[in-house]
């Protein structure tokens, strides 16, 4: 990874914003049981992101993967960094997301270090390594209690909308 968020925004010198759940449903589709993301804190447009996921027993996805020894999938680990990275977009692009939405397109280098579990709060830490037109690249480390326990890097190209059927 080229930096941590820490190391961003103390090289931009700022504290970052924060985005709250009401902003989150206003910059990305995605909505319960898929909505993988509570809070943006520290976004810092053009540079890093940090995304909270309260991670609760009653998740959908806990009936099944695996009862009796409740597990956070990794894909959708990989998913909360998606959706933290797409609130960093929208908010650097500001006014010009309107009516687009950001979509995946690559994933590299998934690491998965230790299971997420009810109780958990995950900070996902994700940092913009480039940009070029619509394709947009990052580097994601989740946490949880500071310990890194999911890291990937990837990337997205945002996109109109693709019109209903």
């Amino acid at each position: 990874m080229d930096s941590t968020v820490a190391e961003a925004q103390e090289a931009a010198g700022e504290s970052g914003m924060t985005v709250d759940i009401a902003g989150i449903l206003e910059a990305i589709p995605h909505r319960y049981p898929f909505l993988l993301i509570d809070r943006v804190v520290e976004l810092v447009p053009n540079r890093s992101a940090v995304g909270i996921k309260n991670v609760s027993v009653n998740e959908s996805f806990f009936q099944g993967h695996f009862p009796g020894h409740p597990v956070m999938p990794g894909v959708l680990i990989i998913e909360s960094m998606a959706q933290t990275a797409a609130v960093l977009v929208v908010k650097t692009l500001g006014p010009d997301a309107a009516g687009r939405v950001v979509y995946f397109m690559s994933v590299e280098g998934a690491k998965f270090r230790r299971p997420i579990q009810p109780g958990d709060q995950v900070r996902i830490h994700v940092v913009k390594q480039r940009n070029r037109g619509n394709v947009w690249k990052f580097h994601a480390i989740a946490r949880v209690e500071g310990v890194p326990v999911a890291e990937a890097t990837y990337s997205a190209m945002i996109m109109d909308r693709v019109a209903e059927r």
